[in-house]
Formats: C-alpha cells, sequence, structure tokens
C-alpha cells in the first residue's frame, strides 16, 4: 500500500456522502482522497513521510463551497474605507474625514460596506452633507449590497452628472430640483462616477487579491462561484493558478447585460474550453434581472409597502430575457440571474420554460440567485424544471427586531414568502448557499448560524431555519452539483478531491447560539494545507 501524503485522523469526519456520512479519518495522496473510515484502518495509509494530523474529536468536513461569490471585485476593496461599522450620518461623515485626513495621498476618498439602516427613515444622505467632511476630493460611497452609492459635489461633477441625466432602465440619478441629491441608485446610475476612478494596477490588484484568497482559506472555504466575470479577471485568476498561488478552485461566468449582442453568446461558448483548469473554470453566463428590495429597485408583483404604486424595476424585459436566455441555453451555457424580487423570480422562471419550449430540456441546472421573496405559484416550479435556487442565509434578517429596513419594503403580508428557504426546500426545490462577499461577511459559518437562528417574524409566520444538515449540503454536496462537479468534491469520499476542512470543535455538538465561534483550524485545497491556525 503506498503511503498517504496526509493523515487526519481521531477526528469526527462528517462526508456529507448519504452511502458513508460518518467516519474518523481521511487519507489523501497528492490531491486525491484515497481512504474515509475508521482510524485504526487508517494507519495503514501512515509512511515516513506523511503529515499526520491529530483531529482531537473535532469535525472534519468538505472544505466550504460559497455558490454566490465576489473574488476580485471583493478583493480590491480590502483597502477602502470600511463603513459597516458607521450607524448614523454623523458617524458616517466622521469616519470619511478621519480616512481622508490619514490618506492624503489618496485622489479619491472610496468607502464601502454602508448600511442603510445608518441612514434614519426619512432622512437622506446628500452631497452637501459629504461636502462638509471632504469638499477638495471626490468621495465615492456604496452601499454593502452595491447596489446604491452617495456622492459629494467634486465625484458627481467628474461624473457629469451633477446636473442628473438619463440612465439604463432600472437605475436612477435621485435630484433634489434641478441638481443631483448625492444619492445614485443600480449601476446604471452610479457607473458615470465610478467610471472616474483611477483602477489599482496590476501589482495592486494581485495584492489585493492575495489578501482576499488568504481570508478565504481562513473560514475554510475552498471553493467559490463567481458570480461576476471578464476577460481581465479570468486573466488574473489563470495567472494565479499557473504560479500556484490559487488557494481555493473558482466557477465564473460571462457577464451579460441589456446591452450585449446575441454573438457575445458565441464567445461565452468559448469559455469552458479556455478556462478548464483544476481551479479556473468557466461555463455559465450570468444576468442581473432586477435591484435590491432596499433601494425600491427590486421587480416585486405587488406595490412596495411603503410606495403605493411602485413595483420596482426590471433590467430585462421579458421577451429580452426570453430571447437571450434562450442564445445562451442553445450554447449549453448555463444560465445565473440574480432576481431578489418576486416579479423578478417570476420573469426569470417563465424565462426558462421559454427556453425548454424552444431549445428542449436537458441538464441545464440553471439558477435563480437571492429569491429573497417569492409567489407560492412559483415555488413548484424550480423542483418542476430542476432550477437551482442559490441563497444566502446572512441575507436574512434574523428577527424584525434588529432594525433591518429589509423587513419593512415588502410588507408584513410578504414576511411568509420572504427568504423562504423551507418553502422551497418543501417544494422539492435544490438549494445552495453562498454569502455574495463582500456585501456580508464571507464566514461560511456565520451562514451556518443565520440559517439555524433565524426566528419566525411573527405570529403565523412559518419557521424557514434549516436543518444543519441540510445547511451543510448547502455548502458543500449540492453547491458541487450546482457547478456539474457532485463527481468530483463536495463529500469526503474515495477518490474525491481533497478539498476539507477541519474545526475548532465538533460542529454537531455545539449549541445553535454558538456556530458563530466555530473556526477553522486547517484548511486543505487540492490536498494542500492552504492555512492552518497558529
Amino acid at each position: 500500500m503506498p503511503q498517504a501524503d496526509l493523515l487526519i485522523t481521531n477526528a469526527r469526519v462528517y462526508t456529507a456522502d448519504a452511502a458513508q456520512p460518518r467516519a474518523e479519518a481521511v487519507a489523501v495522496k497528492e490531491n486525491r482522497i484515497v481512504f474515509v473510515g475508521g482510524s485504526e484502518k487508517a494507519a495503514a495509509w501512515r509512511g515516513a513521510n506523511t503529515q499526520v494530523i491529530d483531529g482531537r474529536g473535532r469535525t472534519l468536513m468538505p472544505g466550504f463551497i460559497d455558490a454566490h461569490f465576489h473574488l476580485l471585485w471583493g478583493s480590491v476593496k480590502l483597502d477602502n474605507l470600511q463603513l459597516d461599522g458607521a450607524r448614523s450620518i454623523d458617524e458616517i461623515l466622521t469616519a470619511v474625514r478621519t480616512y481622508a485626513d490619514a490618506h492624503p495621498e489618496k485622489g479619491w476618498i472610496q468607502g464601502v460596506q454602508l448600511l442603510y439602516n445608518a441612514i434614519p427613515a426619512g432622512q437622506a444622505l446628500t452631497r452637501q452633507m459629504l461636502d462638509s467632511a471632504v469638499a477638495d476630493r471626490p468621495v465615492f460611497l456604496t452601499a454593502f449590497d452595491g447596489h446604491t452609492s452617495w456622492a459629494n459635489t467634486e465625484a458627481l461633477r467628474r461624473g457629469g452628472i451633477l446636473a442628473g441625466r438619463a440612465t439604463a432602465a432600472g437605475s436612477e440619478i435621485v435630484m433634489a430640483g434641478e441638481t443631483a441629491s448625492g444619492e445614485l441608485r443600480e449601476p446604471g446610475a452610479s457607473n458615470f462616477v465610478r467610471d472616474q476612478i483611477p483602477q489599482p494596477t496590476a501589482a495592486e490588484k494581485a495584492a489585493l487579491l492575495r489578501k482576499g484568497l488568504a481570508r478565504a482559506a481562513s473560514v475554510g472555504i475552498t471553493s467559490v462561484h463567481n458570480m461576476d466575470g471578464s476577460e481581465e479577471s479570468m486573466g488574473i485568476y489563470k495567472a494565479f493558478e499557473a504560479r500556484g498561488e490559487l488557494s481555493l478552485r473558482v466557477y465564473v461566468p460571462y457577464d451579460i447585460k441589456p446591452e450585449t449582442p446575441l454573438d457575445a453568446f458565441a464567445e461565452a461558448a468559448t469559455w469552458p474550453e479556455r478556462f478548464n483548469g483544476s481551479h479556473v473554470r468557466a461555463g455559465a453566463v450570468k444576468f442581473f434581472m432586477d435591484g435590491v428590495l432596499e433601494s425600491y429597485t427590486a421587480l416585486m408583483l405587488s406595490d412596495y409597502a411603503e410606495r403605493p404604486g411602485d413595483l420596482g424595476k426590471a433590467l430585462f424585459t421579458a421577451e429580452q430575457f426570453k430571447r437571450m436566455a434562450a442564445e445562451a441555453d442553445r450554447h449549453g451555457l448555463q444560465i445565473f440571474v440574480h432576481a431578489c424580487g418576486d416579479g423578478a423570480v417570476r420573469r426569470t422562471l417563465d424565462g426558462y420554460e421559454h427556453v425548454r419550449r424552444v431549445n428542449g430540456v436537458r441538464d441545464s441546472r440553471h439558477r435563480v440567485e437571492h429569491i429573497e421573496v417569492i409567489h407560492p405559484d412559483d415555488a413548484p416550479r424550480f423542483a418542476e424544471m430542476g432550477v437551482i435556487a442559490s441563497m444566502q442565509p446572512l441575507h436574512a434578517p434574523l428577527s424584525p427586531k434588529d432594525g433591518d429596513i429589509w423587513v419593512s419594503r415588502p410588507g408584513r403580508d410578504k414576511w411568509p414568502l420572504s427568504f423562504a428557504w423551507e418553502l422551497l426546500r418543501g417544494a422539492g426545490a435544490r438549494l445552495v448557499y453562498g454569502s455574495d462577499w463582500p456585501v456580508v461577511s464571507m464566514n461560511p459559518l456565520l451562514g451556518l448560524y443565520a440559517g439555524r437562528n433565524r426566528t419566525a417574524w411573527a405570529e403565523g409566520v412559518p419557521d424557514q431555519r434549516q436543518s444543519l444538515e441540510n445547511l451543510i449540503a448547502g455548502y458543500t454536496r449540492d453547491a458541487a452539483y450546482a457547478e456539474f462537479m457532485e463527481k468530483e468534491k463536495g463529500v469526503l469520499r474515495t477518490g474525491m478531491l481533497a478539498d476539507m476542512v477541519l474545526l475548532s470543535q465538533d460542529l454537531f455538538a455545539v449549541p445553535d447560539k454558538a456556530l458563530a465561534e466555530v473556526k477553522p483550524v486547517l484548511t486543505v485545497c487540492d490536498g494542500r494545507p492552504v492555512y492552518q491556525a497558529e
């Protein structure tokens, strides 16, 4: 018997494999698992050069697969002003002023992760307020979800939108009389300013990506489904892969916008051949059907509770999406669609039905991303068409008492249909989980915490909590299925890729309220340790 390169023994192994859910030891040779079983039998794989790790009764499980992630986009923000700690307009302005004073070399002041709740209901964060903090340099702040931005006068001037201008469907430059107020909703408005900001150099992007990769390894992530793709980012990932610097696997879709020509799908169809390495893969396209509820840009089937007559907006008309989705499917591409509102979810599912009619039925595994509100009639359609529900546990408020403005947007009558994990699962849908980093923390253990500790939002509202086993499946086995890799990863089984995480405790012995305290102590990707706690 050949000796293993890595042997983890004396662990409480949770394999996520229904055929053998529990074990005590896992042996790895090169980048593959060669043994899963008892510690006594595992000893046969031990040799003079085997790295042996005592699991000490802690959980060893498949590496986390984050099914909704923004690797490069999130990484390049790591050195910007982080505003998630600001809880009021005054705190926002103080943070901006302090950061600007500490960084006189920065031509632009960029802030990220701003929480909507920091701006009190009925108030606005205006350009004049931002001018009071910094007036001589452009200031550009972005909400945690990336869908709303705020700019000072200088930034609006540089973007050529101080007096407003027409924007793409679903976006808005919020006006205050004849001039822009400073609030910009959706990229169709904010990109006028964002496009003026100097990009980091190639060396700066590489350094920041290394920071993002190190952070992902430290929380046990071994694969991500990236939600934005470009030739530039794919080139960067491929270069990192070639140098052996990519410490996780990344599956990247080709980005589709309303103005994308149909012949671009032929180019997208070349990506699976061009990017088909062990760590960088392609084979999908990504659409944005709508925005988000927080900024009233998600497409709803009924009015927003606070804005009678407002249903939000879609970026694609129904016919346009059907035409473009059919072309993508005709080229054999998997389709991801951002759809937060129930109107956007329905329009996406209608498009998938059209695709099946015109192209025929195949194992497409098309996906809907987010699904923050759903109409009950649409829940069974996921299973009927084999559509994957890709959701983010940390996006759901744990309780209406948390003060999250999201809960007020759809109205109480929609609460039973909001972040309806268990409703979808009960209807037969396959759920996969992710973070949408940098929108929220990338830590999947916080996702497990949210999935187990969410409360029913009111009497009579269904309990949407997930079992720990189902949450883990959504971050491992089912997430691998969602990228057509279920025969390669997502479970701990002989012959599978050696992507694993050893946790600080026995996960199944930890109370739900303490799940957030669990930490990885070892992350293994492709058979090699990429993170080890000191």
